[in-house]
């Protein structure tokens, strides 16, 4: 069970991951020592999954996202999300219910490129019997943060 204490460390290493140890245990009143040894003991209870940096899309030529459906046959459904997981472009792969298999996302630098994945890669998939594309316009919000609800 996470107490307080720890669901108030998870939200300051949300907010910033690179946060110094000791502003952490400052913030939550405890010893350094023993915040990093609840940060410890979550990692190795796979509540913290890991640390990322986020990287701006657009200084590395990647400003164009899509979402795309992606139908499937059922019978290689299984082989077409690691498939499609394999594609750098390809930032995240969800198989859902309903009509379509899967639905993903992707970052291109363009148009012209998302075009060339869709049919080099993506339709090529054995299993992969069409796809419907939406193209972000623009984007209000886009976190992995997870909302972490303190105890009462």
């Amino acid at each position: 069970m996470i107490d307080s204490i720890s669901l108030r460390i998870l939200h300051i290493l949300q907010e910033k991951a690179r946060i110094p140890n000791v502003e952490v245990s400052r913030q939550v009143n405890l010893a350094p020592s023993a915040v990093l040894e609840r940060i410890r003991k979550m990692e190795k209870q796979g509540i913290i999954d890991g640390y990322e940096v986020r990287l701006n899309p657009e200084r590395f030529d990647r400003a164009q996202v899509a979402f795309i459906a992606v139908k499937t046959t059922s019978t290689e459904s299984a082989n077409i999300g690691d498939a499609l997981a394999d594609i750098p472009e390809v930032q995240e792969v969800h198989f859902v219910a309903g009509e379509d298999g899967y639905l993903i996302k992707i970052r291109t630098s363009d148009t012209k490129s998302l075009g060339q994945l869709l049919c080099n890669k993506i339709q090529s998939i054995p299993g992969v019997i069409s796809t419907k594309t939406s193209t972000v316009l623009s984007t209000a919000k886009e976190t992995s943060r997870i909302p972490i609800q303190p105890l009462t």
